[in-house]
C-alpha cells in the first residue's frame, strides 16, 4: 500500500444471523474472548484506517454500544438489499474521503493486515479492483474466480450460473474486494438486481470493471483466514482454528504445553519464554506470565500478573487483580481476586484471598479466608512479611497482620495483630469425660425400642 494512499474500511455487519439462533448479534460473538469484530478492528489498526464504517441493521443498537468507545461510524441498511446495496450505505459517512476502500464481512474475523495490504498493493500495478480469493479443500458452491497465471481477473462467477468448466476451477471468491473511493463508487452504483433474489451483489463491482475494461487482479490467502462464521458449529471451528495457531505460536517462542490441546488461551495473553503450562488450562483475558513460572493442571486465570518462578495450582483460580510476585506459590483449591502474593509468599491449599495484600515470605495456611464483603462494601487484609497464618483462620477485614506474626491455627482475627505478635482467637475447650459413651448407649437402645 502507497504510503501516500489514505485508507478506508466499510465492514458489512446489517445481516440477521438467524442460523446463530441467539439474540446476540452474530459478529458479537467471542472468539478467545473477543468479540469477533473486535477482532477484525483489532487486525485493521495496524493499517492506520483514516476512516471505519460498520454497516449495521438487525440489532443495531446491540454493535452501538459495543463501538461506542471506538473511532468506528456506523450506518444503517434499511431495508436490506444485498451486499452492494450495504456497502453503499457507507457513501455518506465516508463523503470527502479519497483513497483506497475495502470492503469486508464483520463475520470474518481471521482477515490479517497483510493480506489487505497486499489487495491495496495490487492496485498500484494498474488493476481498478483488487479482490480476494482462496482454494478451500472442497469448493462446495462458493462463487468461483476465472484468473490467469498472473492473477489477471477475467470473469467471476456465481456457482448456479458456473459452467463444468468453470466449477472444475478451485479458486473462490471470499468476498473482500479492494478499489479507489473514485471507482468504488460509480461501480457500486452500477451494480444491478437482475437476478433470481432481486438482490444487488458486491462481487458484481468486479464483474462490472471488467465489462468496461478495466483490470482486475485476485490476490490469494488460505481458507482458513477467509471462513465466515454463521453458525455456532463454524463458531467452535474458528474457535479451534485461532487456538491452535496460538498453541503453535507459543511453543514457538518458548513456551512449553505439556498437553497443547488441552490449553485454551485468551485474545490478549502474554507469556514469556520458558514457562511450563501443564494440561488442562484456561487462560481468561488480561494475564501475564512470566519467565520460569509453572501452571499446572486446571487452573484457571484472569485478568491476573504471574511473576518470574511463581507456580499456580494445580486446580487454583486466579480472578482479576490477583498479583504473585516473583517464586511466589499457589496450590490446590485457592482462589485469589484482587489480591497481591509478595515474592516467596505460599497459600498452599485451600484458601481465599480477596481485597488483600500479602507479604513477602509468609504463609498461609489451609483453610484461610478472607472476610472481604459485609454485604455492601469490600475491605482490605494486610498481612506482613514472612507472617504464618495458621490453618482454617478467617481474618475479617479491614485488618491487618503485622511482619513476623503468627495467627494460630482456627482463629477469627478481626483486630490488627502487632509485628511479631501471637495472635489466638478460640472458645475455650470443654471435656466431658464418658459423655459420648453415654449418649452412645442411650440412642442404641431407643433404636433398638422401635424395632421391637
Amino acid at each position: 500500500m502507497s504510503q501516500s494512499t489514505d485508507f478506508a474500511a466499510v465492514i458489512l455487519a446489517a445481516g440477521k444471523g438467524t442460523r446463530m439462533k441467539s439474540s446476540l448479534h452474530k459478529v458479537l460473538h467471542p472468539i478467545a474472548g473477543r468479540p469477533m469484530l473486535m477482532h477484525l478492528l483489532g487486525s485493521f489498526a495496524q493499517l492506520e484506517l483514516k476512516r471505519t464504517v460498520v454497516v449495521v441493521g438487525d440489532k443495531r443498537e446491540q454493535l452501538d454500544a459495543a463501538l461506542a468507545d471506538r473511532d468506528v461510524s456506523t450506518t444503517l441498511q434499511d431495508p436490506q438489499l444485498g451486499t452492494a446495496h450495504a456497502a453503499l450505505q457507507a457513501r455518506e459517512a465516508l463523503d470527502g474521503f479519497s483513497g483506497n476502500i475495502l470492503v469486508c464481512f464483520g463475520d470474518c474475523p481471521m482477515v490479517k493486515a497483510e493480506t489487505v495490504r497486499k489487495l491495496a498493493a495490487a492496485l498500484e500495478g494498474g488493476a481498478k479492483v483488487a479482490v480476494l480469493g482462496f482454494r478451500p479443500d472442497d469448493p462446495l458452491q462458493y462463487g468461483r474466480i476465472i484468473a490467469d497465471k498472473d492473477g489477471a481477473v477475467s470473469k467471476m462467477v456465481e456457482f448456479k450460473d458456473a459452467s463444468d468448466a468453470e466449477r472444475a476451477c478451485d479458486l473462490c471468491n471470499s468476498g473482500l474486494i479492494v478499489a479507489h473511493s473514485d471507482d468504488m463508487w460509480p461501480l457500486l452504483d452500477a451494480v444491478g438486481n437482475d437476478n433470481a433474489q432481486g438482490e444487488y451483489y458486491l462481487p458484481d463491482v468486479a464483474t462490472n470493471a471488467i465489462a468496461r475494461g478495466d483490470k482486475v487482479v485476485v490476490v490469494e490467502t488460505n481458507a482458513n483466514e477467509v471462513a465466515g462464521i454463521n453458525s455456532r458449529a463454524e463458531l467452535a471451528a474458528a474457535e479451534a482454528q485461532w487456538q491452535a495457531e496460538q498453541r503453535e505460536h507459543w511453543m514457538a517462542e518458548g513456551v512449553t504445553l505439556r498437553a497443547p490441546e488441552t490449553v485454551f488461551f485468551s485474545y490478549d495473553t502474554e507469556l514469556a519464554a520458558d514457562v511450563t503450562i501443564d494440561p488442562n488450562v484456561v487462560f481468561g483475558p488480561g494475564v501475564t506470565v512470566a519467565s520460569g513460572a509453572h501452571i499446572k493442571s486446571f487452573s484457571h486465570i484472569e485478568g491476573a500478573t504471574i511473576g518470574e518462578g511463581a507456580q499456580v495450582g494445580p486446580y487454583a483460580r486466579l480472578r482479576p487483580g490477583a498479583v504473585m510476585e516473583k517464586d511466589s506459590f499457589v496450590g490446590n483449591f485457592v482462589e485469589m481476586k484482587k489480591a497481591t502474593l509478595g515474592e516467596g509468599a505460599k497459600a498452599s491449599h485451600l484458601t481465599y484471598l480477596g481485597d488483600a495484600e500479602v507479604g513477602a515470605g509468609a504463609n498461609i495456611g489451609a483453610g484461610t479466608i478472607t472476610c472481604n464483603y459485609d454485604g455492601y462494601f469490600k475491605y482490605k487484609t494486610v498481612i506482613g512479611e514472612r507472617a504464618f497464618i495458621g490453618s482454617n483462620s478467617a481474618l475479617i477485614a479491614p485488618v491487618t497482620i503485622g511482619p513476623d506474626a503468627i495467627v494460630a491455627a482456627g482463629s477469627a482475627v478481626s483486630r490488627d495483630v502487632g509485628a511479631g505478635d501471637l495472635r489466638m482467637v478460640r472458645a475455650e475447650q470443654v471435656v466431658k469425660p464418658g459423655w459420648a459413651d453415654r449418649f452412645h448407649d442411650t440412642m442404641k437402645k431407643k433404636k433398638a425400642a422401635q424395632k421391637t
